[in-house]
C-alpha cells in the first residue's frame, strides 16, 4: 500500500470521495484513514449504503472546517419509481403497496399531471422524514424501532427544494416486484434534485407517490454536488483500497470557497492564533459572520466573525510548527 502520510498538509485537508454503491460512509472514513496515515478522519454528511456520489471529508486539522459544511446545499441525480411503495421508500425495503395497472398507465399517459404534483413539491415544503432513518426517537434509531415491528412516524420539517428538474415519464415493466416473475407496470422518472441539507430524498419519491394516489419510491441516488464541490476532483472507492488518493484541498482555498476572504498582516496573524481579537478596516472588510482569516503565507489561521471592524474568533486552527517558530521571532522582534 503507497504511505500517503506525507501527502497530509500540517493543517489537514479536504479529501472529496465517490462512494460506491453498497460501501457505508463509515467505510469510506476507515478506508480514508488508511490512505492518509492518520486517526483524525470525519465527513460531512453520510449517504445511504443504496447512493452512489460525493462523499466530503476532512482529516486532521481540516476536521475543524466540517461542522461548517454540514449544512451546504446538495444536488442529486436520482431516478423515482411510481406505482409501488416500500417500507423505507426505496428499493432495498419491503413492498407495501401496488398500484392497480389501469391507474399506472393513465398517469404515464398523463405527464402534465406527473408535472404539477412535482411544482408542488418544489419550493419551501414541510417533509416528514423516511420511517427507516437514523433519527432518534425516544433514544432510539428509528430504523431500529422499525425493524423491531414498531410503527414509526416522524414529524414534518422545513426543508427547501431548490429545483426538481424531471425528464420524461416512462412506462415500465418491471420484474420481480410481486415476488414473482410477473411484470408490474411502473412509472420511473429520472430527475436531478437540488435541496437544502437535512432534505430525504426517499421522502420525496415517497410524497411524490402519495400525491399521485399510485405510491412511489426511490431506485437509484447519486449525489453530484455539495455547495461549491462537484464530483470532477473525487477520489474513488476503489483508489481508497488500494491507498491512493486524489487531490486533497487546503482548508485555506476550501475556507475562500464558502465565506469572504480576510487577509491579515503577520501580526494580526499572530494575535489571532492566539485568539485575540483584532481590528481591521470596517471600511474595506464588510460585517461578515464568518470569514476566513488568511496569513500572509497563504494558510488559514480560522474562521472568524466579523463586526464593524472588530474581530471573533469561531473556529481557530492549529499554526504550523515551521509558521510558528517563524512567528515567535517576528514577534519578539515587534516587542
Amino acid at each position: 500500500m503507497t504511505n500517503e502520510l506525507s501527502r497530509l498538509p500540517e493543517q489537514g485537508a479536504v479529501l472529496l470521495v465517490d462512494k460506491a454503491e453498497g460501501w457505508t460512509s463509515h467505510d469510506v472514513v476507515a478506508k480514508a484513514r488508511r490512505a492518509l496515515g492518520t486517526r483524525k478522519v470525519g465527513h460531512a454528511g453520510t449517504l445511504d449504503p443504496m447512493a452512489t456520489g460525493l462523499l466530503v471529508l476532512g482529516a486532521g486539522p481540516a476536521t475543524r472546517l466540517l461542522t461548517h459544511l454540514v449544512g451546504l446545499e446538495k444536488t442529486y441525480t436520482t431516478t423515482i419509481r411510481l406505482g409501488v411503495s416500500t417500507v423505507s421508500d426505496d428499493r432495498e425495503g419491503s413492498i407495501l403497496d401496488i398500484a392497480a395497472p389501469a391507474d399506472v398507465e393513465a398517469l404515464a399517459a398523463d405527464p402534465g399531471r406527473i408535472a404539477r404534483a412535482v411544482e408542488a413539491l418544489t419550493g419551501d415544503i414541510e417533509q416528514a422524514p423516511s420511517a427507516v432513518s437514523a433519527i432518534k426517537v425516544d433514544g432510539r434509531r428509528a430504523y431500529d424501532r422499525v425493524r423491531a415491528g414498531e410503527q414509526v412516524e416522524l414529524k414534518k420539517r422545513p426543508v427547501r427544494i431548490e429545483s426538481f428538474e424531471i425528464e420524461e415519464p416512462r412506462l415500465v415493466a418491471a420484474v420481480g416486484l410481486s415476488g414473482g416473475e410477473t411484470p408490474v407496470d411502473v412509472v420511473d422518472i429520472d430527475a436531478v434534485v437540488r435541496c437544502s441539507s437535512g432534505t430525504y430524498i426517499r421522502a420525496l419519491a415517497r410524497d411524490l407517490g402519495e400525491a399521485l394516489g399510485v405510491g412511489g419510491h426511490l431506485v437509484a441516488l447519486r449525489r453530484t454536488e455539495v455547495g461549491p464541490f462537484d464530483l470532477a476532483a473525487a477520489t474513488t472507492t476503489e483508489q481508497l483500497v488500494e491507498g491512493r488518493v486524489g487531490a486533497l484541498l487546503e482548508p485555506a482555498d476550501v475556507a475562500r470557497s464558502l465565506f469572504p476572504e480576510l487577509p491579515l498582516t503577520a501580526e494580526q496573524a499572530v494575535d489571532l492564533g492566539n485568539g485575540k481579537r483584532v481590528e481591521v478596516d470596517a471600511d474595506r472588510h464588510a460585517d461578515a459572520r464568518l470569514a476566513a482569516a488568511v496569513a500572509p503565507d497563504g494558510r488559514l489561521v480560522g474562521l472568524v466573525e466579523v463586526k464593524r471592524g472588530r474581530t471573533r474568533v469561531v473556529t481557530n486552527f492549529p499554526v504550523p510548527a515551521a509558521s510558528a517558530g517563524s512567528a515567535a521571532q517576528t514577534g519578539g522582534a515587534a516587542r
